[in-house]
């Protein structure tokens, strides 16, 4: 049996789930893992290769692609066939169409199945939308983040604007808005609260906050199992 915990956090973009999960893994010395960095650079290639709105080329391309994600010193890095693509992910266009690429039932399917066998071993953190749910239903502790939509709108586009990326914000609320609906409705592993996930909005929590919160969980869970964190 692993002496090493599962760590599943899901919830809706702009939720604080990055952040913190990154912060929540250096804090237990755990690998972090950023599932949704997989589905953006799917996206990003579909984008490329002007192949976005054609499913089974986004499929076959998606097949004969490898995709890996590092997180080293704090850092986390996603690449395609060894290219670095950790920058051009984050685009405004990316984020218009990475929900759209992540209902593909395949490409769902294929990018589940690589994020189990990354995260088996245990001692990981995993973000995302599916995780609790569909990826590891047997996390040993999951939690599930949201905000009020102006909240996640503010902290995007501060984001955004931090990378030298100058959107409005009536354009980014209207993304996040597009973006919840569709991964809320889509029929493969659709964003939800998985019953035994604990429930965590994060509106008004300093990430300081976010982290001590869901660290002082793990640490309930660690001890029940007899686990040393």
């Amino acid at each position: 049996m692993s002496k090493k915990l599962i760590v599943a956090i899901d919830g809706p973009a702009g939720s604080g789930k990055s952040t913190t999960a990154k912060l929540l893994a250096n804090k237990l010395k755990y690998l972090y893992l950023d599932t949704g960095a997989m589905y953006r650079a799917i996206t990003f290639l579909a984008i490329k290769h002007k192949i976005v709105d054609n499913e089974q080329e986004i499929v076959e391309l998606l097949k004969r692609t490898e995709i890996e994600l590092t997180y080293t010193n704090g850092v986390s890095k996603v690449f395609a066939d060894k290219v670095d693509l950790s920058e051009e992910i984050r685009s405004q266009e990316v984020n218009g169409k990475v929900s759209d690429v992540s209902k593909i039932k395949q490409v769902r399917q294929i990018l589940v199945q690589k994020q189990k066998q990354i995260g088996g071993l245990g001692a990981i953190v995993m973000e995302g939308r599916d995780i609790g749910t569909v990826v590891f239903p047997q996390a040993d502790v999951k939690f599930f983040l949201t905000a009020t939509i102006d909240e996640r709108t503010k902290r995007r586009t501060k984001e955004m604007k931090e990378k030298g990326k100058h959107v409005p914000e009536e354009l980014v609320k209207e993304n996040l808005l597009n973006r919840d609906k569709i991964d809320s409705t889509r029929e493969e592993s659709p964003l939800q609260k998985a019953k035994d996930a604990i429930a965590v909005d994060t509106s008004t929590l300093s990430i300081d906050e976010q982290v001590t919160f869901l660290y002082e969980e793990i640490k309930k869970v660690a001890e029940r199992k007899g686990i040393v964190l």
